[in-house]
């Protein structure tokens, strides 16, 4: 009976190991096979749809008066998204233009006083040329009144009379003299008044202008077109300049952004197509690679990392590939901004082997 036992286990099959150590080392050879042996395709899972997406921010301060659209809501450019209390800004442009057109009068009456000087210098000439001729014949009157004093025919009461009216209308000529002077002296001035009248009306156009501008700015508007996100205003608020409202997000412009190792990159290049499975909605999309960045995110920190130490752990970096959504593809319209998509480049390995540096390990830059 013992004997029976000892037969019967070494006649136990031994298939089923052999089987088992087949699947491991094919197992093996698989893995190896996918991590070693150049492949065409070069795929990731880190990849999500991204896009430049505009904040909207109100130019002026002010309450909330009212808020026009809703969360998710489809807008187009120039739309009112939501309007500020504008009665504070709208007594500033009254009061802008009332300024405006004071000065404008103001303007005016130095335009006057310029153009009126030149008549007043005309008449204050001609006045004194009227006293010079009074002078001159009050000249000669005198001289014949001391010749007549002298000779004893005169009396001295008219010769005085005469010296006192000649000194009188040198007097007065003296005078007009000096008025002539002033008054021309004074038309530069009046020009310069006039011109700067003239500049303080550009001022308070500008002031005008930018109160229209303030007022204006109390009705925010969409800039693009795009699905509003993030909305947190509320009517009654109160905001001011450059605090965020919400977001607009260009639904036409959207694209992925696929985070690769730095090993994949080895034959990739702009324009190779691209597979883009989405996850939310299982369906497959088709891309273009549109660009490799410069650098890895490492790169960009604000604080970079720093190898230069004793310790040094390799790490294999990821950068960032830019992938743009083919054209005419309705499905593209259900993608969102953070979805998460995976990734496969056709990298066409026999077609871009050609460009490929004869030294072992570098790319030929496109």
């Amino acid at each position: 009976m013992a004997d029976d036992a000892q037969q019967g286990q070494k006649r136990t099959p031994r298939w089923p190991f052999v089987v088992a150590a087949l699947v491991v080392v094919g197992f093996i050879a698989v893995v190896l096979a996918i991590i070693f042996v150049p492949t065409s395709h070069v795929w990731t899972d880190d990849a999500y749809v991204t896009a430049h997406y505009t904040v909207v921010a109100p130019r002026v301060s002010g309450q909330v008066f009212s808020v026009d659209v809703d969360d998710n809501q489809p807008v187009h450019a120039g739309q009112v998204l939501a309007t500020l209390d504008d009665r504070d800004y709208r007594t500033a442009l009254a009061s802008a233009q009332a300024t405006l057109a004071r000065d404008r009068a103001m303007a005016l009456d130095a335009q006057a006083a310029v153009t009126r000087q030149p008549s007043l210098i005309s008449e204050q000439q001609a006045d004194a040329e009227q006293i010079e001729a009074r002078l001159a014949f009050a000249r000669q009157n005198a001289r014949r009144y001391t010749n007549l004093a002298q000779s004893g025919a005169g009396t001295t009461q008219e010769h005085q009379q005469s010296d006192a009216e000649q000194r009188q209308l040198e007097a007065d000529l003296a005078g007009a003299r000096a008025r002539i002077t002033a008054a021309q002296d004074q038309l530069p001035i009046l020009r310069a008044q006039h011109e700067s009248a003239l500049e303080t009306i550009h001022l308070d156009e500008a002031r005008v202008h930018q109160a229209e501008l303030d007022l204006s700015y109390t009705k925010i508007r969409a800039l693009i077109d795009g699905m509003v996100g993030e909305k947190s205003v509320q009517v009654g608020n109160y905001v001011s300049p450059g605090a965020a409202l919400m977001a607009l997000v260009p639904l036409n412009q959207i694209w992925i952004m696929a985070n690769y190792r730095e090993l994949a990159l080895r034959h990739m290049q702009p324009g190779q197509h691209v597979r883009i499975h989405v996850d939310a909605y299982d369906v497959t999309l088709d891309g273009i690679v549109d660009s490799v960045p410069p650098g890895s995110g490492a790169a960009f920190e604000p604080i970079a990392p720093e190898n230069a130490t004793g310790n040094f752990t390799k790490i294999v970096q990821r950068l960032p590939v830019k992938i743009v959504l083919a054209p005419n593809q309705p499905l593209a319209r259900l993608l969102r901004l953070g979805m998460s998509v995976e990734t496969t480049v056709d990298t066409g390995l026999a077609d871009v082997a050609a460009h490929q540096n004869t030294a072992p390990g570098t790319v030929t830059a496109k």
